[in-house]
């Protein structure tokens, strides 16, 4: 073997040697980084939440809470605020002349009337004294229920059956008078059926979520 070929196995052998350290060496600070990012991820989450912590302590995020007076013109802006309908049907009898000569003068007939009721709350009436704040609840006092609306629907309304006198003509007013009694008693039914309580109870639901988005945690209505 010449010089040059132990030059040669000499250098490659330095050369090993010297890749080998580099190598390890690579590896143990990689090591080192990750064991040291490890240890301080908590150290840095703990810092995180403290950071936030404070802002919290420090700088509060703002909640907002509109006086009463304010927002009681806004909520008069809703006007009649309708909260419930009743739909149903009543058969009514019209009838004039009847007596033991009925079959010669008398004249009636039965009316089908299918009509509705609306109720709700106006609260175009609620006054500024009706809102107020104590101990942090929102008192209110609703104005009582009313009903806004009683009709017939014409397109299911009918005359059933009409039985005139032979002597007589047909009273040109009596489908008139069956019609206006029908939404008396359509109205009449519905208030006994609970309908002003059932139209406050349902203002009283709307207008809890609307103080509540408001930011008024409680709320209570009084009478």
């Amino acid at each position: 073997m010449n010089i040059n070929s132990i030059l040669k196995t000499v250098l490659l052998v330095i050369l090993s040697f010297a890749l080998f350290f580099a190598v390890a060496i690579l590896l143990l600070v990689a090591v080192v980084r990750n064991t040291t990012q490890q240890a301080l991820q908590p150290v840095e989450q703990v810092r995180d939440a403290l950071a936030t912590q404070s802002a919290l302590l420090f700088n509060p995020t703002p909640t907002v809470v509109p006086d009463p007076v304010t927002i009681i013109y806004e909520i008069r802006s809703l006007a009649r605020l309708e909260t419930v309908q009743y739909s149903m049907e009543k058969i009514i009898t019209a009838e004039t002349g009847q007596s033991e000569l009925s079959f010669l003068f008398g004249d009636k007939l039965l009316f089908v009337a299918h009509g509705k009721v609306i109720a709700g709350v106006d609260l175009e009436k609620l006054n500024p004294e009706d809102l107020w704040v104590q101990n942090g609840v929102l008192y209110v006092r609703l104005p009582k229920a009313e009903i806004f609306i009683t009709s017939l629907d014409n397109d299911l309304s009918y005359v059933y059956d009409r039985e005139t006198g032979i002597l007589r003509r047909g009273e040109i007013h009596l489908e008139t008078l069956a019609r206006q009694a029908a939404v008396r008693e359509i109205e009449k039914s519905a208030l006994a059926d609970g309908i002003l309580d059932w139209a406050r109870l349902n203002a009283e639901s709307y207008l809890s979520r609307l103080f509540r988005s408001l930011g008024y945690a409680d709320v209570i209505f009084v009478k």
